[in-house]
């Protein structure tokens, strides 16, 4: 039976910027993605339902037997053993939202074949949710990945400690004269991830494979750094998917950064608007701005986007995917795919600009920008035309 993660088509669109780019499922929260999370429960490949013109770089697999779970939905043992016990034209709902379907088709099951789950569930259906859940996420997979287990040993001398039962080192990690603070919650740091000297780390907090903590940076807590990241500064609860890099001083708090973002020298965010109200974003199904209910929400950025030194983010800002913002003064709180600006004004990136920037990134990481991730892009940047506002006025 093949397990697959389907794209809500509502859930995508909330989103959104980080599902421009991927499907629901290989969105990051905790140390894992949500795939990787229910590959490690089930110990079985996991595939994706998702749009047309991610499918080449994230296929499914056909098969006449298809589970289909919401790609949304993080998952549990409780939860697990009742996706598993469906037959063939059964699915699971709560609240009126599907689960999982044994059935054609994930978006139309058999009403007739439902059932309610009993149990609490777990969705990442918007994007503050990703920052929200983490630390809970990362409870649960450090429980998990640990199980069993036996952590690298901590052999500096200099590094200080408190909690050591809640830590977790794989193979080849680094550590210099630093802090690991566990009491709060548990530290994971990955396979040949570095921790550099007068680092302060309070847990839960998850380090990448191939990841640095730079010198004297301050990580606050509930924070997630994704494989091949470079973080440095003050960081508070924040989530960064993979090979992305704040690598200098600046504060960024309560925020999601997608895969191959760069934040520039003493670049800040706000979490938290000055009246202390809730925050509102901007959605893009609403297609305008919604209440998170949440007092502190900062810098939602998708996938390839860039910002210069000393830029300054205000509280719930959204940037689309491949933006270079600069300048000074507060850019305002949605920036499109593909602008190019700031506070002053924004003008568009234009594609081949866009993939030469993306090819050096990538060159430097060792991997190449290929036809199917201009294809992406490409696509991107048709469907978000009417975003880039100033376009109408050319």
């Amino acid at each position: 039976m093949n397990l697959v993660l389907f794209d809500d088509p509502a859930t995508r669109i909330d989103l959104m910027p980080f599902t421009l780019t991927r499907p629901v499922g290989s969105i990051r929260v905790g140390i894992h993605t949500i795939q990787e999370k229910w590959e490690r429960l089930t110990g079985q490949p996991v595939y994706f339902a998702t749009e047309d013109y991610l499918a080449e770089k994230f296929p499914s697999s056909p098969a006449s037997d298809n589970l289909f779970i919401h790609g949304a939905l993080c998952p549990d043992a409780s939860l697990l053993s009742a996706v598993q016990k469906l037959e063939p034209g059964q699915s699971l709902v709560k609240d009126k939202t599907l689960l999982a379907s044994r059935s054609s088709d994930p978006l139309n099951p058999p009403a007739k074949g439902q059932s309610e789950y009993e149990g609490d569930v777990t969705l990442i259906n918007n994007v503050w949710k990703i920052f929200q859940l983490n630390a809970e996420q990362l409870r649960n997979d450090f429980n998990l990945l640990t199980q069993g287990r036996k952590s690298s040993a901590i052999t500096d001398p200099h590094t200080t400690v408190y909690a050591p039962e809640n830590i977790f080192l794989e193979e080849g990690v680094k550590l210099h004269a630093c802090v690991l603070n566990a009491t709060g919650g548990p530290i994971y740091l990955g396979k040949n991830s570095e921790v550099q000297e007068g680092a302060v780390i309070r847990g839960p907090f998850s380090l990448g494979e191939d990841s640095v903590v730079n010198m004297g940076a301050k990580i606050r807590g509930d924070t997630t750094v994704g494989p091949q990241c470079k973080v440095g500064g003050e960081i508070n609860n924040v989530v960064f998917f993979a090979r992305s890099n704040k690598a200098h001083d600046g504060f960024l708090g309560n925020s999601v950064i997608g895969e191959w973002c760069n934040l520039g020298a003493d670049t800040n965010n706000s979490n938290l608007k000055n009246n202390y109200e809730s925050v509102k974003i901007w959605n893009y199904r609403k297609k305008g701005f919604l209440d998170t209910g949440l007092m502190f929400c900062g810098l939602m950025m998708g996938d390839h986007s860039k910002c210069g030194i000393n830029t300054m983010f205000n509280t719930g800002t959204v940037v689309g995917v491949s933006a270079n913002i600069f300048g000074d003064g507060f850019p305002r709180n949605f920036i499109p795919s593909f602008s190019w600006g700031g506070a002053a004004g924004f003008s568009t990136f234009q594609l081949q600009k866009v993939f030469q920037t993306a090819e050096r990134v990538m060159q430097r990481r060792n991997l190449t920008l290929t036809e199917t991730d201009k294809k992406i892009l490409s696509t991107i940047f048709e469907r978000s035309a009417a975003e880039r506002v100033w376009e109408k006025k050319l």
